[in-house]
């Protein structure tokens, strides 16, 4: 293993998967992965994704409020950490699509169940949130 990277050298593939991986672990490489599904944009494009196979200008415009260096970002992490495909066209002008790899589509599917729980709770969050800030006004 490259100590500086984390990442696997030639020929120690089969050793990632017999590692026990511990996303409390500060030095796990599962914590940054999560980071990258659970952030603001990650959850947003992979939830949009699940739609199907979106271009980018599509996808911007489905997950509103991204700027496109956000998006180019996130798909970019998305596809290096294998959640995501980029397929490139050979048209005139080029096309490009990105759509859920398979893990992508089994963790999007979990996403959208929480995204599902947090909108169905919405009222209460609110409820909380007013009822805090009267508790801690001038505080």
């Amino acid at each position: 293993m490259d100590t500086q990277t984390g990442t696997p050298e030639a020929g120690e593939d089969h050793e990632i998967d017999a590692l026990a991986f511990d996303v409390f672990a500060r030095g796990c490489p599962s914590r940054p992965t999560l980071e990258h599904v659970t952030g603001r944009w990650g959850i947003l494009v992979l939830g949009g994704l699940y739609e199907g196979p979106m271009r980018f200008n599509a996808l911007r415009r489905r997950v509103d409020g991204v700027s496109e260096k956000m998006l180019a970002q996130s798909l970019h992490t998305l596809e290096r950490d294998g959640f995501v495909h980029r397929e490139a066209h050979a048209t005139i002008p080029p096309r490009v699509e990105y759509r859920l790899t398979p893990l992508g589509r089994e963790t999007a599917a979990r996403l959208l169940e929480l995204i599902g729980h947090v909108e169905a709770n919405m009222a209460q969050v609110l409820h909380a949130r007013e009822s805090y800030d009267r508790g801690h006004a001038g505080a």
